[in-house]
């Protein structure tokens, strides 16, 4: 596999996924071939066959966007995992206050699985699954690689925080993935799985990091003992 050929056509649509995904917004044929950096007919031809498949759709004005089967197939995605994880995560979400997420590796990059905003916070931070960022940086991508043996640490990686993020069970960061918000993550081991690590974002908070961990945790051995691991 490794020794086959890449195909550029499928790389080329996935990277319009990706540019939709991290545009956030509809936009214009035009706009997405210029980010994907080839003429508007390639393009076209592109985003049509994803329309075919409902991985993309065009609104009134012709502006494309993520399309609705994106959102079944991100449900097939660690399935178990997510169906045990999101009443543990949306307990802890409204027990504290503040969105919790949990995130998986992904190469050298820490990946948002599912996210649960609370229920009654008059303000929270939002967390969209699919977000990513590299996993040397922020609390979430500390508490997978203290799940790792330093060989597969990536480069940059801080081994003094990692090793104290194994030693203290959790991790914390604050204005590192994205500027004053601030994160604690838990370390999440599944047998025969990547590792996990489920975390809060939060702007401020009369909680401690201790007691953020703390309920973090508890959330983590829910999952684990649903999961039988």
């Amino acid at each position: 596999m490794a020794d086959a050929p890449a195909s550029q056509t499928l790389s080329r649509g996935i990277r319009i996924l990706e540019i939709l995904a991290d545009a956030r917004e509809p936009l214009m044929i035009d706009e997405v071939a210029r980010r994907l950096d080839v003429h508007r007919s390639v393009a076209y031809r592109l985003l049509r066959t994803l329309e075919d498949h409902g991985l993309v759709a065009r609104d009134g004005s012709g502006r494309v966007e993520l399309g609705s089967r994106l959102a079944a197939l991100a449900a097939g995605v660690a399935h178990d995992l997510q169906a045990e994880a999101l009443p543990e995560l949306t307990a802890a979400a409204n027990d504290l206050a503040m969105t919790c997420f949990l995130t998986v590796l992904d190469r050298d990059e820490s990946v948002t699985l599912m996210s649960v905003e609370p229920r009654h916070a008059v303000a929270s931070v939002a967390q969209r699954p699919g977000s990513r960022h590299p996993v040397a940086v922020g609390a979430p991508g500390r508490a997978i690689l203290a799940q790792l043996p330093p060989g597969q640490w990536p480069e940059g990686a801080d081994a003094a925080q990692i090793a104290d993020a194994a030693a203290c069970g959790y991790a914390q960061s604050h204005d590192e993935v994205i500027p004053s918000l601030r994160s604690v993550a838990v370390p999440l081991a599944l047998r025969g799985r990547p590792p996990v690590a489920l975390a809060v974002v939060y702007l401020a908070s009369a909680h401690a990091p201790e007691e953020l961990a703390e309920r973090l945790t508890q959330a983590a051995n829910g999952i684990r003992e649903a999961l039988g691991s």
